[in-house]
């Protein structure tokens, strides 16, 4: 039992990496001497470090269900690494009560070679659990990942998703008082997801602690009262989930209906191409915080074409106020997906009038080029680059008719619709008047 109930302390931990390349790999007298005399010629060289997190500090109560969000780079699973005794703080130090299971990496602690029920055993006593304790919860474990078909299969010929099933099972089955889980429960299905999910929410209910990484507001929102919020490396808001999700999504980073890059060199991208500047616009083409329900509404991207060595086409993603995904676009036309001069080009995509219902909305902004049978390769990627204010306009029909009150979803499409009366047997036509 934790003094006074804490089952998690963090007191000013912060953790030090050096980027870029220190020195050659030495495996030879040659490679001996070429970086001494390289060394003695350039005078050393200069060492880049970079505080992945910085005097953090905070408290988890026992059985409490703590979410950690944050742009990508913040510091997240730097954190939750340091917390599983993976990694060693530069400075600080953190208490954890009682058992603890980790699932930061898919595979972690699974041998490729051996089948899956071996890695069942294998992975439960690395994470401390009896061989009578793995016995009894075999089965339990099987029939959670789904894998059962497979459970004599060598797991080097899993799937990813099928590898994190597993994975999570036996970590989930443990039985922790405390379960550190990343952003790695993306990588299964639907269904899947769903039950992890139900999982978690489980482990709350009996009283066990739970931290939870995830770009995902939405499932975050569920399963999380309160949030940690990292940006570099810092804690920078620290409460109840509406509160520290509306900072997040209203941050410096996207509070605004127009984004500019004026630094080439520091714009979104890589060295095939970088974002330039994106902007919220009216049916007129002026930038606008705020848009009508009953008019079109442009998302301009502009962009730079440095390496034409691939098709590279912008991407945009709406989000609703609450991190829900309201839908995702990019441009269909063929000529789009196909390699383009260097340059910089501008391309606007246009959402109907009468679709968005009222209330703020999040743009993320990308660059990306498909590639056949993979992922997009992703050149930049901006979370909430874009931030507007959908309003309805005064003395004019919407799709609201005469109803004054909320309409739910993030959307409010204006449908045709055809009513009529329906005459039955041994009644009167619905809504004809008696003589």
């Amino acid at each position: 039992m934790a003094a006074d109930g804490i089952a998690v302390a963090a007191h000013g931990l912060s953790k030090q990496y050096r980027i870029g390349q220190f020195h050659s790999s030495i495996d030879t007298l040659r490679d001996h001497v070429m970086h001494t005399l390289s060394t003695l010629r350039t005078g050393g060289r200069q060492v880049e470090k970079i505080w992945a997190l910085e005097d953090v500090s905070f408290e988890v109560r026992e059985g409490e269900v703590l979410g950690i969000i944050g742009r990508n780079g913040a510091g997240k699973t730097t954190l939750l690494r340091v917390l599983s005794r993976i990694t060693e703080p530069t400075k600080g130090y953190a208490d954890v009560t009682g058992r603890v299971a980790s699932l930061l990496e898919v595979g972690t602690g699974f041998h490729a070679e051996l089948t899956g029920r071996e890695n069942i055993f294998l992975n439960g006593a690395i994470l401390g659990m009896r061989r009578t304790e793995i016995v009894r919860k075999f089965d339990e474990i099987v029939d959670f990942s789904g894998v059962e078909q497979f459970i004599d299969t060598p797991v080097k010929r899993y799937s990813s998703g099928m590898f994190v099933r597993l994975a999570f099972s036996v970590a989930a089955h443990l039985e922790p008082e405390v379960l550190i889980v990343d952003e790695v429960l993306a990588v299964g299905d639907a269904d899947f997801q769903k039950r992890c999910l139900g999982k978690m929410e489980s482990f709350g209910q009996a009283g066990r602690t739970v931290l939870f990484v995830s770009h995902s507001m939405p499932t975050i929102s569920r399963l999380c009262p309160r949030l940690l919020l990292l940006e570099r490396g810092r804690i920078v808001a620290d409460g109840e989930t509406e509160q520290v999700i509306g900072q997040y999504l209203h941050g410096a980073h996207g509070s605004k209906a127009e984004r500019e890059w004026t630094d080439p060199a520091s714009a979104p991208g890589d060295s095939y191409a970088r974002l330039r500047s994106a902007r919220v616009v009216d049916g007129a083409g002026i930038t606008s915080d705020v848009v009508e329900a009953t008019g079109e509404v442009g998302i301009e991207v502009v962009f730079e074409i440095l390496d034409p060595e691939m098709p590279v086409i912008p991407w945009i993603d709406l989000v609703d106020d609450g991190g829900s995904a309201v839908f995702s676009a990019v441009d269909p036309d063929p000529g789009a997906f196909e390699i383009r001069d260097r340059g910089t080009y501008s391309s606007t995509a246009w959402i109907p009038e009468h679709l968005l219902n009222d209330g703020t909305l999040h743009v993320h902004v990308s660059l990306k080029s498909p590639l056949l049978g993979r992922k997009p390769w992703r050149h930049a990627e901006v979370e909430s680059a874009l931030t507007f204010q959908v309003v309805d306009p005064e003395g004019r029909p919407t799709a609201r008719g005469g109803f004054a009150g909320r309409m739910r979803g993030p959307v409010r499409p204006l449908l045709r619709w055809s009513t009529h009366a329906v005459e039955t047997e041994g009644a009167p036509l619905l809504g004809r008047r008696g003589d």
